[in-house]
């Protein structure tokens, strides 16, 4: 593998002592291409954690929100049925919640 990634950048190893020489042609020739390969792979990961970090965050807080505001709806106009359905719906919520906000607490 080593060769043929070699070969496709323009270098050949010859027979003699070739594994030496494949190694040290990966140091001078190939160090420089897989490092920006493998940084360009690390900022796409961080990228993507970066909108998903975001997505989640957003998601927390509308969260927060509609629960205030089903709170307040549900408290004044809503059977016990429905108060009950919808206040596990909340706790669940409330427990996702209570976890993030922990984690930024340590």
């Amino acid at each position: 593998m080593a060769n043929a990634v070699l070969y496709k950048n323009g270098y050949k190893v010859s027979e003699k002592i070739s594994h030496k020489v494949t190694a040290d042609s990966l140091i001078v020739y190939i160090r420089n291409k897989l490092k920006k390969t493998l940084l360009q792979d690390y900022e796409n990961a961080l990228n993507e954690a970066l909108t998903l970090a975001g997505v989640r965050s957003d998601e927390l807080i509308k969260s927060f929100d509609e629960e205030r505001i089903k709170r307040s709806r549900i408290q004044y106009n809503t059977s016990e049925q429905v108060k009950r359905s919808k206040a596990q719906t909340s706790l669940e919520r409330a427990k996702k919640f209570v976890f993030e906000m922990e984690k930024l607490l340590n």
